[in-house]
């Protein structure tokens, strides 16, 4: 099992290696990872989809974006998957979850970014809010893997 999300809230299955997994067929979020240090047990996230069926989605190989994850890893046998299985949740439920890992994420091989930016003509200053504090100084950003 791992742990996922904003403030880890998600269980996933596994990881495990893409290249001996039989995905079954169910509906489901998965999430595609590699080791950027063989040496520890720490994944990146280099991909996050979901599927109504996951056996039709060409796992391992024949995914649209299977070659960036292979190119990334370095090695199709580099490559794992973790998957969320949600009971009861319908597609919008796993588009939600999808959207709030690649805003988390921002994983490599996914077209879609967010924006994390904040503008005051959407909603006002952050200060102008009652129940705001002022915001700590920016931090410089930290090197994540891709």
């Amino acid at each position: 099992m791992i742990r996922l999300g904003s403030l880890a809230g998600y269980a996933f299955s596994g990881p495990r290696l893409l290249g001996g997994w039989t995905p079954p067929a169910e509906p489901g979020v998965y999430a595609i990872l590699y080791k950027p240090d063989p040496e520890r047990e720490k994944y990146a996230v280099i991909y996050v989809g979901h599927a109504d069926d996951l056996s039709a989605e060409g796992f391992p190989f024949k995914h649209r974006r299977a070659h960036c994850w292979v190119q990334r890893a370095g090695s199709k046998w580099k490559v794992h998957i973790a998957t969320l299985q949600i009971p009861g949740g319908g597609r919008g439920h796993r588009e939600m979850v999808t959207n709030e890992l690649i805003s988390v994420y921002d994983p490599h091989c996914n077209e879609q970014k967010y924006d994390t930016a904040w503008r005051a003509e959407w909603i006002g200053e952050y200060s102008d809010a009652p129940n705001t504090a002022p915001l700590p100084p920016p931090r410089p950003p930290e090197k994540r893997p891709r």
